[in-house]
């Protein structure tokens, strides 16, 4: 009788052990998804303008509450199979024009980055239905720690900013009319 009392005592010890463990890991995984970049981000006033077909983009105010600048390297959402992190620059005409922003959108410690349209943008093409003022779409960006920080933007009319893309990645969009304005 004695070595069964011993032996679910043993047990019980290692079985208090092991959920311990698991308990502890389980908090650490918890603290790791709160140190990330995207712990710090937070983005204030977002919208995207709304079109029928083609392209639109989505802006807004990034917010960095964190000691450490934090760089947004891609975006995704549901409503756009292709997006980049576009600028608005000047050509060699001096033309007001898009490209991919190279190197992503860094966002200073402590400091904000403001989306724009005429100015930087999270650019959405090839839409797979129209965008409807009023429509909440989803967007996920990914920070260069590879973690993720997703928003909801509500769509609104705007006919503002009218710049064109140069680069090669958009040669077979229509970028005529209004779906090609910013």
């Amino acid at each position: 009788m004695r070595t069964l009392t011993t032996t679910g005592l043993a047990a019980s010890a290692v079985l208090l052990l092991a959920l311990t463990g698991c308990s502890a890991a389980s908090q650490d995984s918890a603290e790791a998804d709160t140190n990330t970049e995207a712990a710090s981000l937070s983005i204030d006033d977002a919208w995207v303008k709304a079109a029928d077909s083609g392209m639109s983009a989505a802006f807004g105010t990034l917010e960095n509450d964190s000691d450490q600048d934090v760089t947004i390297v891609k975006a995704e959402s549901d409503a756009s199979p292709m997006m980049e992190l576009h600028e608005t620059v000047a050509n060699d005409a001096g033309e007001m024009v898009m490209q991919e922003k190279k190197g992503g959108f860094v966002i200073p410690a402590g400091g904000s980055y403001e989306l724009a349209p005429g100015a930087n943008h999270l650019m959405m093409m090839g839409l797979d239905a129209p965008v409807a003022a009023g429509d909440e779409v989803g967007f996920t960006l990914t920070l260069t720690d590879g973690s993720t920080y997703e928003f909801t933007a509500p769509a609104k009319d705007y006919s503002g900013a009218n710049e064109t893309y140069e680069g090669d990645d958009m040669s077979d969009m229509d970028m005529s009319g209004t779906d090609a304005d910013q």
